[in-house]
């Protein structure tokens, strides 16, 4: 209301309620008044409804959108390359070569042999002989 009046001076809006006492009379003015502030009232309710309606669609739509989920997938989508990547790198740098056995001899060393030597007695080769025989009877 004062946004309305903002460059009317004071003598004007005097000037204004007379010619409305006049045009309306002193009975019809109370009326006018009253019906004003309901429209008044009635247009501002509807302001709040229609902004609370537009507040919760948006709510709806971000609900429906899962926003935050696909922030969240995404950005483990581009953060698990990144750590392999980082992984692999430091594997890179951190490499050991293996250092040889020390039982496999290295390539132009001569190589120590134990040698065992294998002695038959008679007994052996008779218990041999026996059993060869025993095996061709029962063939």
């Amino acid at each position: 209301m004062i946004l309305i009046l903002n460059g009317v001076a004071g003598s004007e809006i005097v000037l204004i309620l007379f010619f409305v006492l006049i045009f309306f009379g002193a009975k019809s003015i109370p009326g006018l008044a009253k019906t004003m502030g309901r429209t008044m009232r009635q247009i501002k309710d509807a302001t709040a409804d229609i902004q609370s309606e537009i507040k919760k669609s948006g709510a709806d739509m971000k609900k429906d959108l899962n926003l935050d989920g696909i922030i969240k997938e995404t950005s483990e989508e581009i953060v698990r390359p990144l750590d392999q990547s980082i992984e692999e790198l430091d594997n890179a740098v951190r490499y050991e070569p293996r250092k040889p056995n020390s039982h496999i001899p290295a390539m132009g060393k001569p190589v120590e042999v134990e040698t065992v030597e294998v002695v038959e007695t008679d007994e052996v080769k008779e218990e041999i002989k026996e059993e060869i025989k025993k095996d061709e009877g029962k063939a």
